[in-house]
């Protein structure tokens, strides 16, 4: 029998069909796909308008989760893709019903287009205290911690951080004046320093540094921003002498949305190590463990992100566009050649740190035009023949170098980081 933690994707015919598997867990955590608004009797969107479609959603999310014996409150992670931003408002009405006290981390973002035409398109990450080593329950009784602090922007509809074994989990933060309750006063740049100064208020709150973060999620308005963005960033990141010895840099993805709450420019969402693990993990198993990140030249490599970084039982990979590695330059051919060199670059960082494209747990797709998606899915499902992660479409205006596709992933990591015992 095995004794180390094993992928294991899980499907229930109580929700829609997907290409992916509507659950794939490892370790403490459980990814699910995202479901759109989809009556699971006719194949086809819910009838009704937003309201209609979101109700279709959470329950969708919810058949899910109960399909492997788990509870919307264990949800530690909700994402939320919209067409409109207007209709945020009714989403969290219909979140209330599903949510009633207890408020996951949250990210709520408008894009430019959702398969299916729909209106909008959730997906969610849960704690899996249970484990996955087979036939070996692990700490079942891990607790789910919550945090606010006054310091940052406080909402009622989110927790701005949600911690469970070796993971926190923050809520997207949009760059608001924790004091005023508005945007901050400027253009993105101040916007960004304003997100920044808010998430590293957030994980001081709960001790934890800047230098924690293993993966970052950057939503901007416009992509012409990006720029001034980055500029901020590197400002923040590395935050410690320690870190800028290393040169350490969180995994990254950049996507571009049709709009955000409170018409900001630009909002970022970090998931976070924790080394301290949650209750009632014992000392000797949860002091210690360090941050692993690496590049290889197979792959293109970035000056403001690590192509993967790993923590504990998970790899985090940034976004991988169609370009040459050596040049940076955007390849020739459509969509279907360029997610095949996306998904060719996420190979050669996954087999560059010892793992293998089976131990692939969520990929995530951004493209700028939905219409393909098939030849995406063909490319899809030719890697992934035998078990298949979570997956996640998304479509965008544009993509930086004016590529087609973007696609990263999340990656189980069975060694662990260090100290292994």
């Amino acid at each position: 029998m095995s004794v180390n933690n094993e992928v294991l994707a899980r499907n229930t015919e109580l929700a829609p069909k997907i290409l992916g598997s509507h659950t794939v867990a490892f370790s403490h955590y459980n990814n699910l796909s995202a479901q759109l608004p989809i009556d699971v009797s006719s194949g086809q969107l819910v009838e009704g308008g937003i309201k209609e479609q979101a109700q279709q959603c959470f329950q969708n999310l919810k058949t899910v989760v109960e399909s492997i014996d788990h509870v919307l409150t264990d949800i530690v992670r909700l994402t939320i893709f919209v067409k409109d931003i207007q209709d945020v408002d009714t989403i969290n009405l219909v979140q209330t019903d599903f949510f009633p006290t207890y408020v996951p981390s949250r990210t709520v973002v408008a894009v430019s287009a959702l398969p299916m035409d729909a209106k909008v398109q959730m997906d969610a990450i849960i704690s899996n205290g249970e484990g996955t080593i087979p036939n070996t329950p692990q700490a079942g009784d891990l607790v789910k911690l919550t945090n606010n602090t006054y310091n940052a922007p406080v909402s009622a509809m989110s927790t701005q951080t949600v911690a469970f074994s070796h993971y926190n989990n923050v809520t997207a933060q949009l760059p608001i004046d924790p004091k005023t309750g508005r945007l901050a006063i400027g253009g993105v740049k101040e916007q960004a320093q304003q997100f920044l100064k808010t998430i590293k208020v957030v994980l001081e709150s709960i001790d934890v540094p800047l230098d924690d973060v293993v993966k970052m999620t950057v939503y901007v308005t416009n992509l012409a921003d990006l720029d001034v963005v980055n500029e901020v960033y590197k400002t923040f990141l590395p935050d410690s002498g320690i870190a800028r010895a290393v040169n350490y840099l969180p995994a990254r993805t950049v996507v571009p949305v049709a709009a955000l709450e409170m018409g900001a420019l630009v909002q970022m969402e970090a998931t976070v190590s924790h080394g301290d693990g949650t209750p009632p993990q014992a000392i000797e198993d949860r002091h210690g463990l360090i941050i692993e990140h690496s590049n290889t030249d197979k792959a293109p490599k970035c000056a403001y992100s690590s192509q993967t970084v790993a923590f504990s039982h998970y790899n985090h990979i940034s976004g991988q566009l169609p370009v040459d590695a050596s040049t940076g330059d955007l390849v020739a051919g459509a969509v279907k050649e360029q997610a095949q060199l996306a998904f060719e670059h996420i190979q050669a960082i996954i087999e560059s740190v010892d793992h293998v494209m089976a131990d692939v747990v969520k990929i995530n797709v951004y493209m700028t035009d939905l219409n393909e998606m098939t030849a995406v899915e063909e490319v899809f499902s030719a890697i992934f023949a035998e078990t298949k992660p979570a997956l996640r479409f998304v479509g965008v205006s544009e993509l930086p170098k004016g590529a087609s596709v973007q696609i990263d992933a999340t990656v189980g990591n069975a060694e662990g980081t260090p100290p292994v015992v």
